[in-house]
């Protein structure tokens, strides 16, 4: 349940900056405030808003610190990923860094390798591409190359370093505050950077991006609280759980982009939902 939730309300992060962009929304601003919103659910959710000044004695203290950088970056690339070149390929690039934390899941923590975990991550990577390519696509080559490379790469390391501060750091009755903390450190970095802009290009901050950004904020927190928690069902390895809800967002967005969007599937596409099932089903049974 836990893993199905994740997978919804990533999904409908693609859905959302694709209004962004109907809507000319300042993106950052909107990821911003959307990580404010989100930290300030953390700390209602586990009754910590008198903790705060603990989070430098929690074990996962220098975790959140990077991680709560690395959202906010990867989240504006995942923005513009999907503004520049559409909500398929952003779902396609930040997807396709399931290969990292399979990874680092048998290298670091001697995960299984069967045959059908190999068929089912590749057969399930080839859905996530299929499933979500466009015919006849264009690009300029800064938007073709650099944000979906940054993308999947970043989207990688986060999971990495997600699973990495879970496993070792966080115990079952700190999610909500160690979620909450992430946000809160990435709405850090992120006011510091409008503080920049406001003094350097004279910014005003825009009321309906502050509002898109507490439209964005809650499907966010509720994002990484469900990873975080189905990541804490030892009875499923990271690997394998990964590989599922990478795929599972690409095929929901799929769906949801043509339901919302009235955006066509082509054979290709129809080709990869199939497969993606496929993959999902080897890698549940290996």
């Amino acid at each position: 349940m836990y893993l199905i939730l994740s997978i919804i309300f990533s999904s409908s992060l693609f859905i959302i900056f694709k209004y962004f962009n109907i809507y000319k929304v300042n993106t950052l601003q909107a990821i911003v405030a959307n990580y404010i919103v989100a930290f300030s659910i953390g700390m209602f959710s586990a009754n910590s808003f008198g903790r705060v000044a603990s989070i430098k004695e929690q074990p996962w203290f220098f975790g959140a610190l990077i991680l709560g950088g690395l959202f906010m970056s990867v989240f504006f690339v995942m923005a513009r990923t999907a503004q520049k070149n559409g909500v398929s390929v952003a779902s396609v690039s930040g997807k396709m860094s399931v290969i990292v934390p399979v990874l680092f899941g048998v290298i670091l923590y001697n995960e299984s390798v069967t045959y059908l975990k190999v068929l089912g991550v590749l057969i399930a990577l080839s859905a996530v591409y299929l499933s979500s390519i466009k015919d006849k696509q264009k690009s300029n080559l800064k938007a073709g190359i650099m944000y979906p490379f940054l993308l999947f790469l970043g989207s990688g390391i986060i999971d990495t370093t997600l699973k990495y501060v879970e496993i070792n750091y966080v115990s079952p009755n700190q999610v909500a505050f160690f979620s909450g903390s992430l946000f809160g450190v990435a709405g850090i970095v992120g006011v510091s950077l409008l503080i920049i802009k406001h003094f350097t290009r004279k910014e005003k901050i825009e009321i309906k991006s502050i509002i898109a950004g507490i439209v964005l904020g809650i499907p966010n927190y509720f994002s990484i609280v469900f990873l975080i928690k189905a990541l804490q069902n030892k009875q499923m390895e990271s690997s394998t759980l990964f590989t599922i809800n990478n795929v599972g967002v690409v095929v929901v967005s799929t769906f949801m982009g043509l339901f919302l969007f009235k955006e066509q599937f082509s054979t290709k596409n129809k080709v990869g939902i199939l497969l993606a099932l496929l993959g999902i089903i080897l890698i549940a049974i290996a």
